[in-house]
């Protein structure tokens, strides 16, 4: 049997955090040294989140041999203050006119990298990722949603008009894309439809990417009709080509802004109920 943890009686300084941080109370110090050590059956039970690695300052812990030593620390001086953290976040726009400048595949791999730490379900991290940069399919794809519209037309024609899908159509005979809006890139996040975890997982995680996306200056924007298209127009998810069992839980349009923000436009209050 795999050994869950390993603890370095001579760093651990015995205070219980590793204990009290675990998700599923896997850590017991009810032994007569009182060093960490799993309950009964914990193998079965962790889920690998790595808090109790990341808890202990002094490197005591090494989960499933995995060493701290072999992490990347923590540096807590790059942290934005809470001005800055507010100030980034109500920055954000959702950016609809792109350069046509290319996107370079580091620098969306590097917004990826940082949106794979997004918190998932029971740590299950089950958000594969589909990214889709030649304009001929993505051409091809918005065809598609187009189609789907049309269809909508049809069989649907209140739901058509509470969307305005016609004039979307009209604009796209017009040879003017509002649905992707020409984007350089589009990325899609979907995952195993048997993972009850997979839509919060991904729709948490495309917020990360969003976010990582403005801090390296590419504008991003969700593509509603996109990702509403591969719900209910088989076509259009079969054109994914996702792997077998695998559903889209939402697609982001990404591209380097045409046009710079400088003010920051009213919201709504916050409806808040106390208790």
């Amino acid at each position: 049997m795999d050994i869950l943890f390993t603890v370095d009686a001579e760093k651990c300084k015995k205070d219980g955090i590793c204990a009290r941080v675990c998700p599923l109370h896997l850590i017991s110090l009810d032994n007569d040294d009182k060093l960490p050590q799993p309950v009964d059956k914990a193998e079965r039970q962790c889920i690998n989140c790595g808090h109790c690695v990341a808890v202990c300052r002094t490197g005591a812990l090494c989960l499933k041999g995995v060493s701290p030593d072999s992490l990347t620390a923590v540096d807590y001086q790059k942290m934005p203050d809470a001005g800055q953290a507010k100030t980034f976040l109500t920055g954000r726009r959702s950016v609809r006119v792109y350069k046509k400048q290319p996107l370079e595949r580091e620098k969306l791999a590097e917004i990826i990298d940082a949106a794979r730490y997004a918190p998932s379900g029971v740590n299950s991290q089950p958000v594969h990722w589909l990214v889709i940069t030649d304009p001929q399919e993505i051409n091809r794809l918005t065809g598609l949603v187009i189609d789907w519209m049309r269809l909508v037309m049809e069989q649907q024609p209140d739901l058509a008009r509470n969307f305005n899908m016609k004039g979307m159509v009209d604009a796209w005979d017009n040879g003017v894309d509002r649905i992707c809006r020409s984007a350089p890139g589009i990325i899609v996040a979907h995952a195993p439809e048997a993972n009850g975890a997979s839509p919060s997982s991904c729709t948490i995680a495309l917020t990360y990417l969003e976010l990582a996306a403005f801090a390296n200056g590419i504008g991003a924007c969700w593509a509603g009709f996109f990702h509403t298209a591969t719900t209910f127009y088989p076509p259009m998810l079969a054109a994914l080509n996702l792997p077998e069992g695998h559903k889209c839980y939402g697609a982001m349009l990404v591209g380097y802004p045409l046009h710079k923000f400088y003010y920051l436009p009213q919201r709504k209050d916050a409806s808040i109920t106390w208790r």
